[in-house]
């Protein structure tokens, strides 16, 4: 019952969709209609080009996180897993929240408000990945992606170290590494598409310089199986 209760009370939480709402308030636009229709801190500022603005989305999705992991394990249940299974629960409705026909954010500040409670080191291996990602690639998509799976990995590799240093310790390795796991695995589902355009953009540029004729018509997109001669 601890469990229906903890994801529960994190699911409500996470559903507030806070850029969304912000940016309806202050501007007057709905956010997922525009930029790339996340909503979430980036293409808050993206879409409203205030600093500020984007900032609140931050730091009010980072509290949902931190909030519904430590409330939990305050009032429901002293236990890793309480704390996680609200965060988990607050990060899926963040990412798809039911207020907005299931359209969300990615779950990023989210999952970073609540590891900041439970687990440093997650926090840790996630911000040192993107880092060294961004620095080579220069694209925060794939920062956030790889970053991500990373941090998935290494809560099977590194699972013990990990545990060491996070301020609630699990019942086993296993629950450690299959919890934080799977609060990765939903982070990963939103960074589906924008990996999917990543690695479509400099294809597609690639494709029409060489493969595709130019005879002064009007250009096919391959991609979208206008082109009946490949």
């Amino acid at each position: 019952m601890n469990y229906i209760f903890s994801a529960l009370f994190g699911y409500l939480i996470g559903s507030l969709p806070t850029a969304y709402l912000l940016l309806k308030k202050t501007h007057g636009i709905d956010i997922t209609q525009n930029g790339s229709g996340n909503v979430g801190a980036m293409n808050s500022f993206n879409v409203s080009k205030s600093k500020r603005i984007g900032l609140y989305v931050f730091l009010i999705d980072a509290a949902k996180g931190f909030l519904s992991s430590i409330i939990a394990y305050y009032l429901v249940e002293e236990s890793f897993i309480i704390a996680i299974t609200s965060l988990t629960a607050s990060v899926f409705s963040h990412c798809y929240s039911p207020w907005i026909k299931f359209k969300g954010g990615r779950g990023l500040a989210t999952a970073a408000g609540g590891a900041f409670f439970i687990s440093l080191p997650v926090l840790a291996v996630w911000a040192v990945n993107w880092t060294a990602i961004y620095l080579f690639s220069k694209s925060i998509y794939l920062g956030n992606f790889m970053a991500t799976l990373f941090t998935a990995i290494s809560a099977f590799v590194l699972a013990q170290m990990l545990i060491m240093y996070s301020f609630l310790k699990p019942y086993s390795i296993e629950q450690f590494s299959y919890a934080v796991s799977i609060l990765m695995l939903i982070i990963l589902s939103k960074h589906i598409i924008p990996m999917r355009d990543y690695i479509r953009a400099p294809l597609k540029t690639f494709v029409l310089k060489y493969f595709i004729p130019q005879s002064g018509t009007k250009e096919i997109d391959i991609f979208r199986g206008d082109n009946k001669n490949i």
